[in-house]
């Protein structure tokens, strides 16, 4: 099996919007081949269906919502939230709704995310399958930052690149941390889990540590732990108490991947804010969120460049060997086909 053409386990959830994105507007994403529109109703319940109208096979995404309903754009023909044509406005009286009921998906509004299942409904079900948790999406105490990751590569390309710690050279100022030497790896049935020591730029301690962002003069270099994991599908990391980072996946196909990357700093050494009203302590993490935007967007900028170019040579020397040393990428790998094998083996039973 190779890793570069592997397939996802559809039976995970899986980030393909930010909620923001939806509006009362039809707005289409891609998961794994598959075509999805994203709607709000009039309660601002969001819901998923196959992007077609079952008419003439238009998207439906370019439509708009019509109280409940999602309305094609060619013909006008509607649908409900279970993907059942409800309207025709130029049927006669003499004839029937059609049957052509297109594809409804669960979906979940969850920390700023719109979550999607495409796998067996049953097992998700059976096995009360959730949404990775980020709690702190919604904790006072956390500052956010989101950044995109779209580049044109194979998913194992991002998940290993975001594992490898040994590739801070490639990003001069923007990086957080320096000198990284993995201690300890460990993997298990869900999870690739490496600890890394590294020299940290960053200690936020103090009220004024914020501007440590904007001043690298102001940057106190000291040792932390750095631990990444692979919690399949999506990824964490930890740089000491200080910051959290995910990356959320969405691979659109075997050689298209985006993702959500969200980057937390922690005021959890600010005991004297903690007492402050909750009100106050919101309106604080309202006015801080992006402040890391310019750090995060050159990482991945950066980032793009090395793993398209990993894709590319790819596609063009697919039998030149790739030489590794760092064993958490053939751990991240094992990963990815174990999963994959994994499927195959629900599907069977």
């Amino acid at each position: 099996m190779n890793v570069r053409t592997c397939e996802i386990n559809l039976n995970h959830w899986y980030v393909v919007a930010r909620s923001v994105e939806v509006t009362n507007k039809p707005l289409g994403v891609q998961l794994w081949y598959h075509s999805i529109v994203l709607y709000r109703d009039n309660e601002g319940e969001i819901h998923g269906l196959e992007d077609r109208c079952p008419h003439r096979q238009v998207k439906l995404s370019d439509g708009q919502v019509f109280e409940n309903f999602l309305e094609c754009p060619y013909h006008g023909w509607q649908f409900n939230s279970k993907g059942i044509c409800t309207f025709i406005p130029y049927l006669s009286e003499n004839q029937r709704l059609p049957n052509c009921q297109i594809v409804s998906y669960t979906v979940q509004e969850l920390d700023g995310f719109i979550w999607i299942f495409i796998g067996d409904e049953n097992l998700l079900f059976s096995h009360n399958i959730q949404p990775m948790n980020i709690p702190e999406w919604k904790h006072l105490n956390y500052i956010g930052t989101v950044s995109v990751i779209d580049c044109q590569a194979h998913f194992s390309f991002l998940i290993e690149n975001l594992m490898d710690m040994y590739h801070g050279h490639l990003h001069n100022n923007y990086q957080p941390w320096t000198g990284a030497k993995l201690r300890e790896l460990s993997d298990n049935e869900e999870e690739v889990t490496a600890i890394y020591e590294a020299q940290s730029y960053y200690k936020i301690d103090k009220i004024w540590s914020i501007s440590q962002l904007f001043f690298p003069q102001l940057r106190p270099l000291h040792t932390e732990q750095l631990t990444v994991n692979y919690i399949y599908p999506h990824w964490r990391s930890t740089l000491g108490q200080d910051f959290t980072i995910y990356c959320l996946f969405c691979p659109i196909n075997k050689t298209h991947t985006r993702a959500y990357l969200i980057h937390f700093t922690s005021l959890n050494a600010f005991e004297r804010l903690h007492k402050l009203p909750q009100w106050f302590r919101q309106f604080i993490k309202e006015q801080l969120w992006g402040t890391a935007q310019t750090m995060l967007d050159g990482l991945v900028e950066q980032d793009i460049i090395m793993i398209e170019q990993e894709q590319q040579a790819y596609n063009q020397q697919l039998r030149k060997p790739s030489y590794e040393i760092n064993p958490t990428i053939p751990a991240v790998q094992k990963m990815i086909k174990k999963q994959v094998n994994k499927e195959s083996l629900t599907i069977e039973r």
